[in-house]
């Protein structure tokens, strides 16, 4: 690796791991107030390094390296990157696995954006890196986050987006219904996060989220499953005590 990509390299890495709103570290975790009956983005906090300066004078070799950085997602370049990555890749059931077993989820079409978002994660190995990290009892489970730096260079590397709403009219936050996530501050327009998908357990279901979340999935084998993980001993941030490793891949 030439120096001057050693130091790309380096003043990235410093940048993300020192400002990634996504990280999270369970021997320094804080309980922040949790509302049962929301479902939203975790913000997971590290300790903050104070021994190395994330600004450095950025030379013209040093700028060529970054203007030819990989692409990455955007809120201006999703739709058009997704429309055409849907259309080139159409699967619509996707197993995720732990170790109590696997779920099985059927991917709607009526939610294209939604829909090719999650087949590209699938597909980047991205769920590979994270956990169900969020157990609501009786309410939710929560999926595609974690306290490790594999998933935060992930997120670095496909890029910071969020997706537009894809409401669907007759669909509900059914037992078994999969959603993405959202941010619930500073964010008018409902959009989903890309990377956190949750699954409702709810044998009523949960109906005051209708509106809110895009429903674009749901479990079509593997409930079981995931009633299992609904019942595993958590601490006071909803964090299961034991983490809950998640693969998963594109069956068809």
């Amino acid at each position: 690796m030439s120096f001057t990509k050693s130091i790309l390299c380096f003043c990235l890495f410093s940048i993300i791991f020192s400002n990634c709103e996504d990280t999270h570290s369970k021997k320094n975790k804080q309980s922040p107030e949790i509302n049962k009956d929301t479902v939203s983005v975790t913000t997971i906090k590290t300790q903050k390094s104070d021994s190395i300066s994330t600004t450095i004078d950025i030379n013209t070799s040093l700028q060529k390296e970054i203007d030819k950085a990989p692409f990455k997602l955007t809120n201006e370049n999703l739709i058009e990157f997704m429309t055409a990555y849907g259309q080139k890749n159409p699967e619509t059931l996707v197993k995720v696995t732990t170790r109590y077993g696997d779920i099985h989820i059927q991917l709607y079409k009526e939610t294209p954006i939604h829909r090719a978002n999650f087949i590209y994660l699938v597909k980047e190995k991205y769920f590979d890196e994270t956990f169900f990290y969020r157990v609501a009892k009786g309410f939710v489970i929560q999926g595609g986050n974690s306290d490790r730096q594999e998933m935060a260079v992930k997120r670095f590397e496909i890029g910071k987006y969020t997706i537009p709403q894809e409401p669907v009219k007759g669909l509900k936050h059914v037992r078994g219904a999969v959603a993405l996530s959202k941010q619930w501050v500073d964010n008018p327009s409902n959009r989903s996060t890309p990377y956190e998908f949750f699954i409702v357990i709810a044998k009523e279901g949960a109906p005051h989220l209708d509106g809110e979340h895009t429903i674009f999935g749901k479990v079509v084998k593997g409930m079981k499953i995931a009633d299992k993980i609904s019942n595993v001993p958590t601490d006071s941030s909803e964090w299961p005590k034991e983490n809950i490793f998640i693969k998963a891949e594109v069956i068809r």
